[in-house]
């Protein structure tokens, strides 16, 4: 088994094993298939003076992955140890950078969210549980070439004030106060994206008022504990 050259601190050696374990249980309840989407996570290790995170390698299978195998980059875009990380680090390095509150994010490829970003819908107040998202809707960044800084810029914009959004003919990014807290969001995302798709069969949508999101926002203050 592989070492690490750099030292990394209990806590992030618990969160490259965290990473494996989250990878492999999307793949288990479908949300991911083979080496698609990626994971990461904000480390406490620094490099050079930098802040780092713990990010998946590109174009492994999660059954595969060691904790090992996770890559550890610094915020200038270094990969700092491990094979060549996921072609998404942007979004999540700048993600980390202008969210100081968020530490884990992940990317899915699941059915119906990625069903919804392809047709670029957006997700309406048709459910009041999009509240958990940080605000009434779930937007869809426009198209960008994967692993683009224009992707990532684009993702950004949409995630202003929100723990997630759809990546137009792409998939879903939920971000997190910890890993747990972004695999719930991520998981209760793709729910409500098959219940919008259901609804949508129908040709009949009913959708929640500005004033009813408001009370369930008050409800949902502390719904997710840091």
């Amino acid at each position: 088994m592989a070492t690490r050259s750099v030292s990394l601190s209990g806590t992030d050696k618990e969160k490259a094993s965290q990473i494996v374990e989250a990878s492999q249980r999307l793949v288990s309840i479908g949300m991911n298939r083979g080496s698609c989407g990626n994971i990461s996570a904000r480390c406490e290790t620094t490099f050079k003076g930098s802040d780092s995170f713990l990010v998946t390698p590109s174009g492994i299978d999660p059954e595969k992955m060691t904790p090992e195998s996770i890559c550890l980059m610094n915020m200038s875009g270094e990969t700092v140890e491990g094979g060549k990380p996921s072609s998404e680090w942007r979004m999540h390095r700048d993600i980390y950078d202008s969210r100081p509150e968020i530490h884990a994010i992940m990317h899915t490829h699941s059915p119906f969210a990625t069903t919804l970003a392809c047709l670029q819908l957006e997700v309406p107040p048709f459910h009041y549980m999009i509240a958990v998202t940080g605000g009434n809707t779930i937007p869809c960044a426009p198209y960008a070439l994967f692993g683009s800084q224009e992707l990532s810029d684009s993702a950004l914009d949409c995630l202003e004030n929100r723990y997630a959004c759809l990546l137009a003919h792409h998939g879903m990014l939920a971000l997190g106060h910890n890993l747990e807290h972004a695999m719930a969001i991520a998981i209760e995302v793709e729910s409500l994206c098959e219940q919008y798709w259901r609804i949508l069969q129908t040709g009949h949508l009913k959708i929640l008022s500005e004033k009813q999101m408001s009370a369930v926002h008050e409800k949902f203050r502390d719904y997710f504990k840091k």
